[in-house]
């Protein structure tokens, strides 16, 4: 079993607009709605690719119920939210079809109290005991502490489960400290952790950091990894457009699954560059264009990077 953490889940509403204009009406033409938040998007992917998934984090209010209902029709996917008194968090998407583009607006979340943190890491540590690995997704609601990524790395390596972290800023940086097994920041987190807008050199410097291995996502440029068996890219073979709304969550359910399934790192790259490109071709988070993912899987072409590459 695979475990996704997403502390600040979401009910992902996406309206589809013929044309999306600043300060006018608009008449939506389609309205999808989906479990959403990093971590709930990484495990319908890795249930898609026939992985049994359990997810976990915190759901509450009437939003968090429509979430939990949601996920009891997800094949593959086993809930075990961890009830909170405030209410689950909305994130709207809006994709103009004239352009391809999406504008995203995300509530905060709710506030976490003390006993409810307590009551989630009790939890998490007895999910441990039977997961093959864990992915840690995504922002902190108000209330959890800062740290509590560094807090979940460190209960998952002392289970021996190999961890994931996808998170950005301050948590992002303590939890590095604790050593997870793989981050996967973009390109613009990477800066922000190392102060370096060079990318091998970034990704590098984060590895130093306390990261088994770094693997950087430079949007259309595909992925860069720093590994300790060695450093690849794996630009993307087309430039898509559509909803990027979940690719780099696609990109993660193709990093895990291939550590869990012993991917050698070439393959575990082609598999999160070929889904997170499908992914945005889909018409919502959490889903890819199977088709087209088989199509690009084979046309994904990893390059080793030499240890004097600039």
């Amino acid at each position: 079993m695979i475990l996704t953490v997403t502390l600040n889940a979401a009910l992902d509403i996406t309206y589809d607009v013929p044309a999306l204009h600043p300060h006018a009406s608009h008449r939506v033409t389609k309205v999808t709605e989906r479990p959403g938040g990093k971590g709930l998007n990484v495990a319908r992917v890795l249930a898609a690719l026939g992985h049994d998934v359990t997810v976990t984090g915190f759901a509450g209010g009437g939003t968090g119920s429509a979430l939990r209902e949601q996920l009891v029709d997800s094949p593959g996917i086993r809930d075990a939210l961890v009830p909170v008194s405030g209410a689950t968090r909305r994130t709207i998407a809006v994709v103009d079809a004239t352009t391809g583009d999406t504008t995203q607006l995300n509530e905060p979340g709710p506030l976490v109290s003390p006993s409810e943190w307590s009551a989630f890491t009790e939890a998490y540590e007895e999910l441990l005991t039977s997961a093959s690995a864990v992915a840690l997704c995504g922002s902190l609601p108000p209330g959890v502490p800062v740290g509590a990524y560094a807090q979940l790395v460190r209960a998952a390596r002392a289970a021996s489960v190999p961890v994931l972290l996808d998170s950005s800023g301050e948590p992002l940086r303590r939890g590095l400290a604790a050593r997870p097994d793989i981050i996967k920041p973009n390109s613009d987190e990477l800066a922000e952790l190392t102060g370096s807008h060079e990318p091998l050199r970034a990704t590098r410097d984060a590895r130093r950091r306390g990261a088994h291995s770094v693997v950087a996502s430079l949007g259309p440029e595909g992925l860069l990894a720093v590994t300790p068996d060695g450093s690849w890219r794996a630009p993307a073979p087309d430039r898509v457009k559509g909803n990027p709304t979940g690719a780099g969550d696609s990109a993660v359910a193709g990093l895990l699954s291939g550590h869990v399934e012993d991917l050698p790192w070439p393959d575990r790259l082609a598999r999160a560059v070929a889904l997170s490109a499908a992914t945005v071709l889909a018409p919502v988070a959490g889903e890819f264009d199977r088709a087209a993912y088989e199509e690009l899987l084979g046309r994904v072409a990893v390059t080793q990077q030499t240890p004097t590459a600039a």
